[in-house]
């Protein structure tokens, strides 16, 4: 009898264990959601304690204490949106698993920020608006900080709805509008925004037709010769040669324009440096990786997953160097303003800043990255190496002719234009190739004539966010400016 009982308070002892385990695990499952934003807040709350110790008692020290926390939260989403934009292809084409990705990518775009990001920072407002329309300092340090918040902001929500903007674009919209309210619509550079505008429509579309050609130049020559295998040996070295050749001139005028100054003409002796060396390197390379390789186009994937790594690492690193004004720059220009009581064009960037950025960067890619990566690496149109290559190739030979044209693009629109732009190539050659297909072919084919590789409703989706991205800016930042000089 005794036993039994025994058995009977086990059994009861073992259900009630099952229950509470399920609860824990039940709990588990819902706090996980929570475990990003948690340790983005616990981020961003000790960059704002950081900064009252260090500043809270100076003059202006709250201001330039509301400017640390309000960059580094733009500088997470700032990893969270824009950096998808280089990892995204690599992951999506499996050349790099998302974990080691968003190694490589915190890396580069924290080396690109530290080492590349420059001592002095041009603030974008004076390319935008004019800061001797305002009234005094304080009017301008409100500006810059209704910019910041509400440029973050709107990063913040597209990160959301999965759009990759620009955040360049995102800080000019409030730049615009907190100047519009403060000084009136004549303070604004029209012309430079119009210049922006028109870069919604060039920068994508050039960049989807560069890649398109790239990857039509890659079947012509290589995927639809006889021999493979021999056509690789000669047309992936010199492809290599041009994607080198192109970041470095690339990284010359771009990415290190904040530490030494590169006129077009060295960049492009570099670029061409660059690719000689390139080539003379991947030949012996190519020839050891293809030696026994199937003749067939599945087996050319391998000959482009290492410069694909190559190219997305090269693009973080720019990247770091060049957007992260998108987030200290407003700092900086709030701090500088603050200490000596007038605005400049150019301020110097102090080191506790660019630290807030490069370091704001990698937490947001880490915490929130994989969101975007997998958008645009494989939701938006299927990618393989070769693929991938193109869109990465595509965006440093874009950005490098858009430099040299002084057209204000952004890195965001260029890359996803480019996917975008392999995916209707790919559209556009299968219709094309099953019209010229025998009768009975196109009978079997018929459902796949019309299948579409590009998802149209992401399409519409980032479409819309990019159309939107500047007024949407400029109308919040307008609104927090005027709730700032009512309330302050």
């Amino acid at each position: 009898m005794s036993d039994h009982l025994d058995e009977i308070r086990w059994t009861k002892l073992d259900r009630d264990l099952n229950r509470i385990s399920r609860a824990e695990l039940a709990a588990s499952y819902a706090a996980r959601p929570l475990v990003a934003p948690g340790l983005a807040l616990a981020f961003i709350v000790l960059v704002g304690l950081s900064a009252a110790l260090f500043f809270g008692q100076t003059t202006g020290g709250l201001v330039v204490v509301a400017a640390a926390i309000f960059g580094a939260y733009m500088a997470m989403n700032i990893g969270a949106n824009d950096v998808a934009n280089n990892m995204g292809p690599a992951v999506g084409a499996n050349a790099l698993r998302m974990g080691t990705a968003i190694c490589i990518a915190a890396l580069a775009e924290s080396a690109g920020a530290l080492l590349a990001g420059g001592a002095v920072v041009e603030t974008i407002a004076k390319n935008i608006v004019d800061p001797t329309a305002m009234q005094d300092a304080q009017v301008f340090i409100w500006a810059m900080l209704a910019a910041l918040i509400s440029s973050a902001l709107w990063v913040n929500f597209a990160t959301l709805i999965r759009a990759p903007i620009s955040t360049t674009h995102s800080v000019v919209g409030g730049v615009m509008g907190a100047g519009v309210a403060a000084a009136g619509l004549a303070a604004v550079n029209w012309p430079m925004m119009g210049a922006i505008a028109a870069s919604w429509v060039i920068a994508p579309l050039l960049g989807g037709l560069i890649a398109a050609a790239i990857l039509a130049l890659i079947k012509a020559s290589i995927q639809d010769r006889d021999d493979k295998i021999a056509a690789a040996r000669v047309w992936v070295p010199i492809l290599v040669a041009v994607m080198a050749g192109a970041f470095a001139a690339y990284l010359a005028v771009q990415g290190l324009q904040r530490v030494v100054k590169v006129e077009l003409g060295t960049a492009l002796l570099i670029g061409l440096f660059a690719g000689g060396l390139a080539w003379s390197l991947t030949v012996p390379w190519v020839r050891r990786k293809s030696a026994g390789m199937e003749n067939r186009a599945r087996s050319l994937k391998s000959l482009f997953g290492l410069p694909l790594i190559v190219a997305a690492t090269l693009l973080s690193f720019a990247h770091g160097a060049n957007d992260l004004a998108n987030a200290v720059g407003p700092v900086a220009a709030i701090v500088h303003t603050s200490q000596f009581g007038a605005f400049a064009a150019q301020v110097p960037v102090p080191g506790w800043v660019m630290a807030i950025g490069a370091f704001g960067i990698s937490f947001g890619l880490f915490l929130f990255g994989p969101r975007l990566i997998r958008m645009v690496g494989t939701q938006i149109t299927k990618l393989n190496p070769m693929r991938a290559f193109c869109v990465a190739l595509s965006t440093a030979i874009t950005v490098l002719l858009a430099s040299w044209q002084g057209l204000p693009v952004s890195s965001t629109h260029i890359a996803v234009g480019s996917v975008f732009g392999v995916g209707f190539y790919r559209e556009w050659h299968n219709q094309f190739r099953q019209r010229r297909a025998p009768t009975l072919r196109q009978i079997a084919t018929e459902e796949r004539r019309h299948r579409k590789l590009v998802r149209r409703s992401h399409f519409m989706t980032i479409l819309a966010a990019w159309m939107v991205t500047v007024p949407a800016t400029a109308l919040l930042s307008a609104t927090l400016f005027t709730g700032l000089t009512i309330f302050m």
